[in-house]
């Protein structure tokens, strides 16, 4: 398939390419769906999307699913986790190609699933990896900076966002909260719509919210009448959005209020999403995927208000990918960190000088050039981080998250932020 894909790349002109590779990718989506004997339509289909939160969101629909008793399954960029049997998504993609998006729902059929939650990328809806796949309910999270080495545009990454919605699912699901609310708002349901966030008309409001190190406690007034008391291991302000956008779905499918209670408070943690290394080190370290501008801004606000003294955070960028965001990160660091080390993320085919130099641009805009250490190789920039910690200090490390290899020029090599922080805070310990 992919050696027919190079074929038709060379022979036809770029032009006629763009405008036939949506037809294409359909297709395939089509021809894998066919091949597995569309499994999907014996199952309900929540399908998450948004910039941030997917994950998140997705563990804890999955959570509230469990709760209420039913067989389910969950695809999202951190793992796959089919009624309680959790394995590592090793592909460093949210939605991969069509058949292999059809052969884990094929999976999850033949254990006898009931509910799916997808996690669905702009790439996967835009490039139609998805169709074929009914889905019964659509949540979108949230949209900020992302992707516009592929889109473009905001408007054309929205736009992309908003094709997952174009077929009217019975529910849909909306941050009230958001900028980009009124653009998602033209999207029609076949049954109802329901708004989550802090706004007093949102259907799930978020109210009386109490935030801290050791997760969060909040009520969320559903249309005006109901009262959910809600208790959460998930630490941040965005993780109680991320709770009350499950919640807004799983009510709206009519999931039993105790098991969307029970579900939110039992999910304890997410791979790569705040996730706490403890070897017995005197500070705190916590790794997270945050790869986008409001991500690391949010990571940081979370993390500074939980720390007594400084927030070292070591980070950086991809290659690749949408270079507009690389200073702005750098600018939000800068800015919200006590001390930093830029290091290389994932280069892929670029010089990974030239994505710290980007980076760099935002962190001297913000006049944080003095608290800046800049170390290329990961491991020593953990390592260095970890050398001028103390007590009460914590080090996030953030952009890689759950992953488990980097990709480089050269092809990819194993890499886990989580095991060379545990490895490199025992060494320090001997």
């Amino acid at each position: 398939m992919q050696g027919i894909k190079d074929f038709i790349r060379q022979v036809l002109p770029s032009g006629i390419l763009k405008r036939l590779l949506p037809y294409w990718h359909k297709s395939r989506a089509l021809l894998a769906a066919t091949i597995y004997r569309h499994p999907t339509r014996d199952m309900k289909v929540i399908a998450v999307t948004g910039t941030n939160g997917k994950t998140t969101t997705s563990a804890f629909i999955g959570s509230i699913l469990k709760a209420a008793g039913y067989k389910y399954g969950v695809s999202s960029t951190a793992f796959f986790d089919i009624n309680g049997e959790v394995t590592a998504n090793d592909t460093n993609m949210t939605v991969t190609n069509p058949f292999q998006v059809q052969k884990i729902l094929s999976k999850m059929k033949k254990r006898g699933v009931e509910w799916v939650v997808l996690e669905v990328t702009s790439h996967a809806i835009d490039q139609n990896r998805i169709s074929g796949i009914p889905i019964l309910a659509a949540v979108m999270t949230n949209l900020t900076q992302d992707h516009l080495d592929y889109h473009g545009t905001m408007e054309n990454y929205a736009a992309a966002k908003l094709k997952m919605f174009s077929g009217s699912p019975r529910v849909i699901v909306l941050n009230k909260d958001d900028e980009w609310y009124e653009f998602f708002d033209q999207a029609e349901a076949s049954e109802h719509k329901l708004t989550y966030g802090s706004d007093e008309d949102a259907d799930v409001r978020i109210k009386k919210a109490v935030l801290g190190g050791g997760g969060s406690s909040f009520e969320l007034i559903i249309d005006k009448s109901q009262t959910f008391k809600m208790v959460s291991s998930l630490i941040g302000k965005f993780n109680v959005y991320n709770a009350a956008a499950a919640v807004a779905v799983t009510y709206g499918v009519h999931i039993d209020k105790k098991a969307i209670v029970e579900g939110v408070k039992n999910l304890e943690s997410v791979p790569g999403r705040m996730e706490i290394i403890d070897e017995g080190q005197q500070y705190a370290v916590i790794v997270d995927y945050a790869h986008t501008p409001d991500a690391l801004q949010n990571i940081l606000d979370t993390v500074k208000s939980l720390t007594q003294k400084r927030v070292i955070l070591v980070f950086g960028a991809t290659g690749d990918r949408d270079k507009a965001k690389r200073p702005i990160m750098g600018e939000i660091a800068g800015k919200n960190a006590d001390r930093m080390v830029l290091t290389d993320e994932e280069p892929y085919s670029e010089d990974p000088a030239t994505i710290r130099k980007d980076v760099m641009k935002g962190i001297e805009k913000a006049k944080g050039a003095a608290k800046t250490r800049e170390i290329a190789d990961r491991r020593q920039a953990i390592a260095n981080a970890f050398s001028i910690a103390k007590d009460g200090d914590t080090v996030l490390i953030t952009g890689m998250g759950h992953q488990t290899y980097m990709k480089l020029a050269g092809g990819k090599i194993p890499w886990d932020d989580r095991e060379v922080a545990r490895e490199e805070i025992r060494k320090r310990l001997k």
